[in-house]
């Protein structure tokens, strides 16, 4: 049985939520054994939970906030676009991605592709 859209909503709000705010352990509980992310599309695909713990990992110690700005939802997948902004002393930093993600019967997350390039990230 296929996860209720409503299921996948909640998963979506919680990962950008958990990469804004959460631990490393936060994110990883979202994902189903055996996921998959390619952050940005085009970089090499994470494909081991210590890989997936090495690239989170990296975020999780930062000051950031998250908002969830669109979700489409078809079927086993979602494609959202979120504000994630980053504070490191009085700059910020603000990144709007679109990502793409599959989901198991549970709303667990399959896969991740992550749609952004370094021209998307802005500061202020």
């Amino acid at each position: 049985m296929a996860p209720t859209p409503e299921a996948i909503r909640a998963t979506v709000e919680a990962y950008v939520q958990a990469v804004a705010g959460g631990t490393v352990d936060d994110v990883l509980a979202l994902f189903a054994p055996g996921a998959t992310v390619e952050d940005p599309v085009g970089t090499p695909v994470r494909t081991t939970e210590a890989e997936l713990r090495e690239f989170y990992g990296m975020v999780a110690p930062l000051k950031q906030e998250g908002e969830v700005l669109t979700v489409r939802v078809a079927g086993d997948s979602a494609a959202f676009h979120f504000r994630l902004v980053t504070i490191m002393d009085d700059q910020r930093f603000e990144l709007s991605p679109i990502d793409v993600m599959t989901f198991d019967d549970d709303a667990k997350i399959t896969s991740m592709r992550a749609y952004w390039g370094p021209e998307d990230m802005v500061s202020g």
